[in-house]
């Protein structure tokens, strides 16, 4: 499932500022626009609790990914703002639901000490997903000249295809234990969900307006950024699984300290690059990062009641989502008049983040979530 969704996503994604300022002629503000609504679903995926007291997660997240395939057939067939709004948010809704089942599953089914490594392993199973549409995308479009909309179509059919194979030849795997099926919010969760929200913040950044400078700034094509793409995914297969190693071996504490101290480095250069290759270099470094990431993940694992991974995730994927709904809009209107402007506001989530790092214990589990502030019982 990880390696059909990573395939559809990137087929999405590194078409898609190209596609907008060749057909839709798009600028900062109708981007922003787009990828604010892009972010909608993920700002509801708390409803995904409803839909657990009626479904299993596991056919949940089968049903999530053949939206999201429907979503991506679509989009070459829509070269204007409202056909790419629709589209958009149908690939989304199924991209969301799919992440936040995903992320649950994951975080019961493991046990604590084998997580990290998993997750990174994940991520190379994305990267080698995402290699596979980057180079198919590559040898279709520049050397055959193969049109948007077909190659849209063909990830999203290829897409169905994979997932209909899927729900025929798996197993339902089941629960360790029964999740809570309810929306709450733990006080002593509290760490958590800050780092989840400020992490949706600066995200968006990088997947919003770091690419879209890569066209509008520096006049990247559709195979250049594939190219540029096919480096990042290369460094993930190469080194997310030892990321997922070092986390659990350094412990998430000081991986997320690492990881925040990198991107005010990162994010402050994105202000002031002028050279295109130095931009692509950073690139590649941001999108590196994003690994230390899992940390924020095996951090909850570690602290939370197991009954609480399903309800967490899908109440954690709106918190991440709830500046991701505002941020590319509001950012799309300042880019107008600052690009460095925008860099800049990433660099004071970046330091927010390391502030909240600091936080969190060496060694956290449940009664441990913090050094100072609120820590409570499992009913908190």
């Amino acid at each position: 499932m990880t390696f059909i969704m990573s395939f559809l996503f990137a087929t999405w994604q590194v078409l898609l500022n190209n596609f907008v300022v060749e057909r839709a002629q798009f600028t900062g503000v109708e981007i922003g626009i787009l990828q604010s609504l892009r972010e909608v679903p993920g700002f509801l995926a708390f409803t995904a609790v409803f839909v657990l007291l009626i479904l299993r997660e596991q056919y949940f997240a089968l049903l999530a990914i053949a939206l999201m395939a429907l979503g991506v057939a679509a989009t070459g067939f829509f070269p204007f703002a409202i056909g790419l709004y629709l589209t958009t948010v149908v690939m989304s809704i199924g991209f969301h639901y799919f992440e936040t089942i995903n992320k649950s599953l994951t975080l019961q089914w493991l046990p604590k000490s084998k997580t990290p490594h998993f997750m990174g392993r994940a991520l190379a199973i994305k990267a080698i997903a995402s290699l596979s549409a980057y180079a198919l995308i590559f040898i279709a479009m520049d050397m055959f000249g193969v049109d948007y909309k077909w190659m849209y179509l063909l990830a999203g059919a290829g897409g169905l295809i994979l997932v209909a194979i899927l729900a025929l030849r798996f197993r339902d795997f089941g629960h360790q234990v029964e999740q809570n099926k309810t929306l709450f919010l733990r006080k002593r969760y509290w760490l958590y969900y800050g780092l989840v929200f400020l992490s949706g913040a600066r995200r968006q950044i990088f997947t919003v307006f770091a690419g879209f400078m890569m066209v509008e700034k520096f006049g990247y094509s559709v195979g250049e950024i594939s190219a540029l793409f096919i480096i990042n995914y290369v460094f993930n297969f190469m080194f997310a699984s030892r990321i997922g190693k070092f986390i659990g071996f350094i412990g998430e504490r000081r991986a997320l300290i690492i990881e925040y101290i990198a991107l005010i480095l990162v994010f402050t250069s994105y202000a002031f690059v002028s050279n295109s290759h130095i931009a692509a270099g950073l690139y590649v470094i941001d999108h590196l990062f994003f690994a230390f990431a899992i940390a924020i993940s095996t951090y909850f694992q570690k602290i939370a009641d197991p009954k609480d991974m399903a309800g967490t995730a899908s109440v954690s994927f709106t918190i991440n989502h709830i500046a991701a709904v505002v941020i590319p809009a509001l950012l799309g209107m300042v880019w107008i008049y600052s690009q460095s402007a925008v860099f800049l506001v990433g660099v004071v989530f970046a330091v927010c983040s390391l502030v909240l790092s600091f936080n969190i214990p060496q060694a956290p589990a449940a009664g441990n979530e913090v050094i100072l502030g609120f820590r409570g019982s499992s009913s908190n």
